[in-house]
């Protein structure tokens, strides 16, 4: 049995980048299955999380539900990180979680990287923000980023949109099995 954890860093409820990852886990877990193997997925809900984030980063203090999410992720074979983009970059949030985990928690760790915009403008937010992040902390982010925005939503794009989840999740799957 593989475990995926998710990492959402979505503010509102419902979040549309927990959707967007939660759609991403199901492709992941199809991929999987189609090996012989289960798939187990957690999910790390950072909103919840931000008081205790901001503990963390201004006193060097860890709550107990901090802990949990920061071992969630250290004990996950996969992640799926899904930020949405605010003022071309990944949230504040999203960056406060990694800043507080030590770059050998996820070496090598196989990572799907997503995230939600208003609109195609934020096209390369994961390129030039989001992958290098991962990087330095030598995450194996699969070569296929997924943005969705509105645009990726209407009828006549949703086979491509759909297109690009299914390979960084065959991607990640290939990572994921022997």
């Amino acid at each position: 049995m593989r475990t995926v954890t998710i990492v959402s860093a979505g503010l509102s409820t419902p979040s549309s980048s927990l959707s967007l990852a939660q759609e991403i886990a199901a492709e992941v877990r199809k991929e999987v299955a189609a090996s012989g193997q289960t798939l187990t997925v957690q999910v790390i809900e950072l909103r919840n999380l931000a008081v205790d984030l901001a503990h963390s980063v201004t006193e060097n203090a860890t709550s107990l539900e901090l802990q949990q999410a920061i071992d969630s992720v250290r004990s996950a074979d996969a992640l799926i990180a899904v930020t949405p983009v605010f003022k071309a970059s990944y949230s504040g949030l999203f960056k406060m979680f990694f800043d507080v985990l030590q770059p050998q928690d996820i070496h090598e760790m196989p990572v799907i990287i997503a995230a939600n915009a208003g609109s195609q403008r934020h096209a390369l937010v994961l390129e030039y923000a989001v992958r290098p992040l991962f990087t330095y902390l030598k995450a194996a982010t699969v070569p296929t980023a997924i943005l969705a925005t509105p645009h990726d939503r209407l009828p006549e794009n949703s086979d491509a949109f759909c297109q690009r989840i299914h390979r960084a999740a065959h991607e990640l799957a290939l990572l994921l099995t022997p």
